[in-house]
């Protein structure tokens, strides 16, 4: 790694930092200073004056501003996120951390076949500039694109639900039946979970498709005009090995970086798809915990998603400077 990569790196992650406790002030401020009380949904009318003293003691919302606010920042530095108003006897990080690898599964199975199709489909169209794939191809992709996810998803719904039942229409097992699987990799191995998966999956892919295939699209047409490309097929190769080998390795670079991007913004974009198909992830929990005026769990779902944002975006950097040495030419010419 070159020196100007290593301060191109440090740099941004120092601006990943910023940009967390810019949010975290945010997060903290958005329901301390809410004209509302912030325990509404959790005192009932009955209560005395005591008693709603007591519970505000015991959230720690008692003290001064400034106090909660430090004893707020200690606690996220030490992974503790406090405990819910609407799940008895559980903590937000009890909560997070059941529903987050149910996110996690559906963006990045989604990610990936959206991605797979995306970077194929990019590169056909290509090859086949002016024809009529490439124009019903980038019509559909448009539409789908362009589509609200939540229509997708009831359309989707209706057909293979309902009307055909030939797919679950919601949750991770069947309706009436808690499943506990005792590890997440007897989830992962249970055909059960998977079938589940399959419409919101779809519904969230054939969204996510359209920027890699467009991006791709772009990228190809643009690197199918260099140098490089014509020695190639000068050189005698047939056209799809031009067009794989010399042509899409070219053009993946910023493909590659919206795929980092993509995984951080669909795991906090999620909250219409999980809402829709009843996911228990992360998005669903947040809806519910802000319908619930639950706001320590509200907070620690907006905590949480900005870290795997922010992360993600720095990943997006740390590649984009590895695979591009005009990143790191231009950060040690800065430096110089």
């Amino acid at each position: 790694m070159s020196r100007g990569v290593a301060y191109y790196i440090l740099g941004r992650f120092l601006q990943s930092v910023m940009v967390l406790w810019i949010i975290v002030t945010l997060l903290f401020l958005l329901f301390r200073l809410a004209p509302s009380n912030p325990l509404a949904s959790y005192i009932d009318t009955t209560f005395t004056k005591q008693q709603e003293a007591a519970l505000l003691a015991r959230f720690g919302l008692d003290k001064p501003l400034g106090e909660q606010y430090i004893i707020y920042l200690v606690n996220l530095l030490k992974l503790d996120l406090g405990d819910t108003f609407s799940y008895s006897g559980k903590t937000v990080l009890d909560i997070l951390g059941a529903d987050l690898p149910n996110t996690i599964y559906l963006t990045l199975t989604s990610l990936l076949l959206a991605y797979a199709v995306g970077v194929l489909g990019g590169i056909v169209m290509a090859a086949m500039r002016g024809s009529m794939i490439e124009r019903v191809g980038t019509t559909f992709t448009l539409m789908t694109r362009a589509a609200p996810q939540f229509w997708v998803g009831m359309l989707l719904l209706t057909f293979f639900a309902f009307q055909w039942k030939l797919l679950p229409s919601s949750g991770i097992g069947p309706p009436m039946v808690r499943y506990r699987w005792e590890t997440e990799w007897d989830k992962l191995m249970s055909p059960v979970f998977w079938r589940h998966m399959i419409l919101p999956t779809f519904t969230l892919a054939l969204y996510l498709h359209g920027l890699p295939l467009l991006l791709m699209r772009s990228n190809m047409l643009e690197v199918l005009d260099q140098d490089y490309v014509t020695m190639s097929r000068l050189a005698g190769y047939s056209e799809w090995r031009v067009m794989i080998q010399t042509a899409a390795r070219n053009a993946m670079l910023p493909v590659l970086t919206a795929l980092t991007l993509g995984i951080g913004y669909s795991i906090g974009g999620n909250v219409v798809i999980e809402h829709v198909f009843s996911w228990p992830g992360l998005g669903r929990t947040l809806v519910r915990a802000v319908q619930q005026a639950d706001y320590p769990l509200a907070q620690g779902a907006f905590f949480l998603i900005a870290v795997i944002i922010v992360f993600m975006n720095f990943i997006a950097d740390i590649l984009y400077s590895l695979l591009d040495p005009r990143v790191g030419a231009s950060a040690q010419a800065q430096v110089s």
